[in-house]
């Protein structure tokens, strides 16, 4: 009878957990846009006419199903689906020529993937630059009603951050593929759920508009601040996610303590703090009560770090009911740390710790370690970015159709070298006799082995300049076993790792002039890129491609295909 009773027991859970699961459809439409998030009109692209693009929002368990139609005119797109990790459909993951063909104007792609932890998360164009063209979204997956959270709320909100350009990404990509290199510069402004505030008298108003010109409106309710209501005395979930293309923020909620519950989806253990660096890639979610004095709205604010800021503080409103939402606070735009302080960066960046019995502990030991160096270089003229002195190029045939498939000249013959050149001062810029190659660097794992990665930082082509990176890996999450500064020393590095409570994520910064230490399981049969989240860089080679098990995977999706020397395959 006991033995019935348990496979009663096992039978009910599979009926209740296939109760729950579900298929969440969306059809989507992309194409340009006109849209003035901080008061001056530009192109933006857009899903459904919509900036930002629509929330996707599921429940752990679910499958989302996504058809794309692109009406873009003038390119291709892909989006990707940031901290989905595609179990059982890698060639779903959305990165242009690693795991499909870019989907070209006029077609139709449909994108069916499960989501398989609950979390905040989001979604982006990955395809040239078009998440800095304002191709992004949330992507917000619930816990199912047989599951808790180990926090209690009474209301959440959720944010998208990121910086903003007045200067079209095709001019941005053009200049940082020019010689003489031509950067993007500072943003002009910085977005809280795609709305900011531009100083309006900066551009010289014509009367009418002169046609092609930037015009600015700072009336307009299209770029009126983002409010996020509260009710007194109740908590809040906030969920908070970057898509910046180049800057490092940090979130301030005026006058209000954050206690910190999750980072990438992952939970860790609870901490507080009046500030949070949030790089690009990363989310949090963060809870905060609604404790001040009720008469008054407050600010929700982001600021720039990890660069010499010359952007205004981008500002929300943080609402108390009844109060209006118009009724803006005259306290000043809150001060972020200096952009400089590297040190609290790191000291908060090591706050972050796994929750014991939520997150599992790392393998005590890896299979293999790699560590990769990111320099920036100078190659015929153009200033690029590289890893082990490789500046990645994307090649027109998908990595993952050129492994399954075993298709001659796709990808890099050589694999690259699991450690990159001796001796090298990471505190001066780079040797010319160290320069870098263009190439299509690829790591094959073996399936199920452990894997160090060590991210070694350096100094630019300028003196005494080493910048923030944050680094994102495709379908897997990470352990970060540990931080440290100057040059990675294998022989007593290691013994500094932390093997109890690591938090688990899928980005992390490396800061100036040092190196991050991250450990994964290579599980999931792909091939995923692992690459800086900041968007010139990635453009500029600050990338490679993982990959392991992928003749386990079965026959390809030919909507996938149709690219490179995939071009007529059947398979």
């Amino acid at each position: 009878m006991k033995s019935v009773g348990v496979g009663c027991l096992v039978l009910l859970m599979v009926m209740l957990h296939a109760a729950e699961a579900a298929v969440v459809k969306y059809d989507w439409n992309v194409d340009y846009m006109f849209g003035a998030p901080d008061c001056v009109e530009k192109l933006i692209l857009a899903v459904n006419g919509q900036y930002p693009s629509p929330t996707i929002r599921a429940v752990e368990g679910d499958t989302v199903v996504v058809k794309i139609t692109n009406h873009i005119p003038t390119e291709s797109v892909v989006f990707h689906w940031h901290g989905m990790h595609q179990r059982g459909t890698p060639y779903f993951d959305g990165a242009a020529y690693v795991s499909q063909c870019p989907i070209n104007p006029g077609e139709i792609f449909t994108y069916k993937f499960k989501v398989d932890r609950a979390g905040t998360y989001f979604y982006h164009g990955h395809f040239g630059m078009q998440r800095s063209g304002g191709l992004y979204g949330s992507l917000i997956v619930d816990l199912p009603a047989s599951k808790k959270e180990p926090f209690a709320y009474d209301g959440e909100h959720s944010i998208l951050l990121n910086d903003w350009w007045h200067k079209s990404i095709y001019e941005q990509e053009l200049g940082l593929n020019s010689v003489p290199f031509r950067f993007v510069g500072e943003p002009q402004s910085l977005l809280i759920e795609g709305r900011g505030k531009y100083n309006c008298s900066l551009y010289p108003a014509t009367v009418p508009p002169t046609p092609g010109c930037l015009t600015c409106n700072a009336t307009s309710p299209k770029c009126a601040p983002h409010v996020i209501p509260v009710t007194p005395g109740k908590t809040y979930r906030l969920r908070i996610a970057s898509v910046a293309s180049l800057s490092s923020l940090n979130f301030i909620l005026e006058g209000h303590k954050m206690t910190v519950v999750q980072a990438d989806g992952r939970y860790i253990k609870p901490f507080d703090v009046y500030n949070l660096d949030v790089y690009s890639g990363q989310t949090y979610d963060v809870l905060f009560t609604a404790d001040q004095d009720a008469s008054k709205n407050y600010w929700a604010a982001i600021n720039v770090r990890g660069r010499n800021p010359k952007t205004p503080t981008g500002l929300a409103v943080l609402q108390y009911l009844p109060n209006e939402a118009t009724l803006l606070p005259t306290t000043p735009a809150p001060v972020s740390p200096i952009w400089n302080d590297t040190a609290t960066s790191i000291s908060l960046a090591k706050q972050i710790l796994a929750k014991v019995g939520y997150e599992a502990a790392p393998p005590k030991k890896s299979h293999r370690t790699i560590v990769i160096l990111g320099t920036q270089n100078n190659i015929n003229g153009n200033l690029k970015w590289a890893l082990n002195n490789i500046s990645y190029v994307h090649n027109p045939t998908p990595v993952i159709a050129a492994l399954k498939y075993n298709i001659k000249g796709a990808i890099d013959s050589t694999p690259p070298p699991d450690y990159p050149v001796q001796d090298y001062n990471i505190f001066v810029p780079p040797k010319p006799s160290l320069s870098a190659n263009y190439g299509s660097p690829l790591y094959v794992f073996k399936r199920g082995s452990v894997v160090d990665v060590i991210v070694q930082n350096s100094n630019t082509l300028t003196p005494n300049n080493s910048e923030i990176h944050p680094w994102h890996l495709h379908g897997h999450d990470f352990w970060v076993l540990g931080y440290g500064q100057g040059m990675y020393d294998s022989t007593k590095d290691a013994a500094s790792f932390n093997l109890i409570d690591p938090p688990v994520r899928n980005t992390a910064a490396v800061f100036p002039y040092g190196w991050v230490a991250l450990r994964f399981v290579a599980d999931n049969p792909g091939a995923w890129p692992f690459h800086c989240h900041i968007e010139p860089h990635f453009h500029m080679g600050m990338g490679t491609v993982f990959a392991e098990g992928i003749h386990n995977l079965p026959k390809l999706p030919s909507q996938t295909l149709g690219c490179g020397l995939t071009k007529g395959l059947h398979r």
